[in-house]
């Protein structure tokens, strides 16, 4: 191997050129003595001249050589070393990594030219299709299973979770692939998806119906478990009872209870569940409450419209109110006169309920007239209020511009909604003082 290759002579060449142009008396000299140096060392067989043995070749002849040369030799000249394409292997291959990437993203504009050319390029995302549609199939037939012969709360929990595994391996399936089949890929490792957009819309939907009935079956299941919760307690306290008002107390609670069981929906496992048991929890009530009166059911129903009624008289204290407030009051009263609708005609406290339940229609009537009083009266001003932004949006900064018939009229249009508003609605004090504002602005036009 020579000890100076020719990158590195040619530079140090150069330099040497350019020194003994510098120094016109002994340059030539000087130079020619340099170049035999450096000759010698290009043709001569040994280890490669270091920049310091390069330096000592130059520097007593030119003092003034420039170092930057003498680096830039000695770096020429070092050999070839495997580990110095490293760097550029490592830059390829983030570049492919990149580049795969790129045309993996889940973009039709991307992937569909990319598959007609280079499909061996969209490998991974053939392999993610693959695994995902195979997994999303499991997991549908797996929650399948779950949810529609469950036999506990438990698999449903585990139901959902197949189902919410399922939805998000669909979710990882490109919609616009679907029935696109890369033949490479399938000769080697066998293609699983090949189902269509409706197969797949089906699957969602499946999905779908099995979310909603896991969630019904769940609040079915927290309901049965609250049900029976309060049964118990309500059986307990009927037993500590102490006097005839804390057993009637108790047996509100144990109807109440027996209730929610009742209302469970028909096509739940709760509701199979609970009623084996219904049966055993209504003999017992009976068993117990026996020696209680119609009456005394009647006292209950009546006590809890009354509740109703006090809800709701106090709800409507110091109006106006907001239309929702008003349809709170409306929905307390309706409650209260449901209740008292389930008092029957040969119930001794018949005669009590009827007379509560017409001055409870009367009411009612009053707050759903109020109610559609105020609704009428927000919407009227709505309207002025839009009507008057539209107004002063298309009059001219200039009053000698202003049209005057047709402000007039835009005017008499918005004093006619503001005078829809009744008195005693939550915009009435606003509506008066625009109402005021606006027959003036008409008075001053006319």
């Amino acid at each position: 191997m020579a000890r100076l290759n020719n990158k590195a002579w040619q530079f140090l060449c150069a330099e040497v050129e350019r020194c003994a142009a510098n120094n016109p008396a002994t340059g030539d000299v000087s130079r020619d003595l340099v170049l035999k140096r450096l000759e010698k060392m290009r043709v001569g067989k040994g280890a490669l001249a270091t920049e310091a043995e390069i330096r000592e070749v130059v520097i007593d002849l030119f003092p003034n050589f420039s170092e930057k040369a003498i680096k830039s030799a000695a770096k020429a000249n070092k050999g070839f070393s495997p580990l110095m394409i490293i760097p550029s292997l490592g830059l390829g291959l983030v570049g492919l990594a990149g580049l795969i990437w790129l045309v993996n993203l889940p973009y039709p504009m991307i992937r569909r030219p990319v598959a007609k050319t280079a499909p061996i390029l969209l490998l991974p995302s053939y392999m993610s299709m693959d695994h995902n549609y195979r997994e999303a199939i499991a997991n549908v037939e797996q929650a399948d299973q779950l949810v529609n012969k469950a036999t506990s709360l438990a698999d449903f929990q585990l139901g959902a979770e197949k189902v919410k595994q399922s939805q998000e391996h669909l979710n990882a399936l490109p919609v616009w692939f679907l029935g696109y089949e890369p033949k490479a890929y399938c000769t080697f490792f066998g293609c699983s998806w090949k189902f269509t957009v409706d197969e797949f819309q089906q699957a969602r939907a499946k999905i779908g119906r099995m979310e909603a009935q896991i969630f019904q079956e769940t609040n079915a299941m927290t309901q049965l478990e609250e049900g029976e919760t309060s049964l118990n307690q309500a059986k307990s306290q009927y037993e500590q009872a102490k006097n005839t008002q804390e057993q009637k107390s108790a047996i509100a609670a144990w109807q109440s209870a027996l209730d929610t069981l009742e209302q469970l929906p028909s096509t739940t496992l709760a509701a199979k569940n609970a009623q084996s048991k219904l049966n055993a929890y209504q003999r017992d009530f009976q068993a117990v409450t026996g020696e209680v009166s119609a009456s005394q059911r009647s006292d209950t129903i009546i006590a809890a419209a009354k509740q109703y009624a006090i809800a709701a008289a106090q709800a409507s204290q110091n109006p106006p109110h907001p239309v929702a407030k008003w349809k709170q009051i409306e929905d307390l009263w309706k409650q209260a006169i449901q209740q008292l609708s389930q008092i029957r005609l040969e119930d001794s406290s018949y005669l009590e309920a009827q007379t509560l339940l017409a001055s409870y229609q009367v009411n009612l009537n009053q707050i759903q007239l109020r109610r559609e009083a105020e609704t009428a009266a927000v919407t009227a001003f709505e309207r002025a209020q839009s009507q008057t932004q539209s107004l002063l949006a298309a009059t001219p900064d200039d009053p000698n511009l202003v049209d005057r018939p047709r402000t007039a009229a835009k005017l008499q249009a918005i004093i006619n909604e503001l005078s829809k508003v009744q008195n005693g609605t939550t915009v009435y004090p606003q509506a008066q003082e625009q109402l005021i504002f606006a027959q003036n602005k008409l008075k001053q036009l006319q």
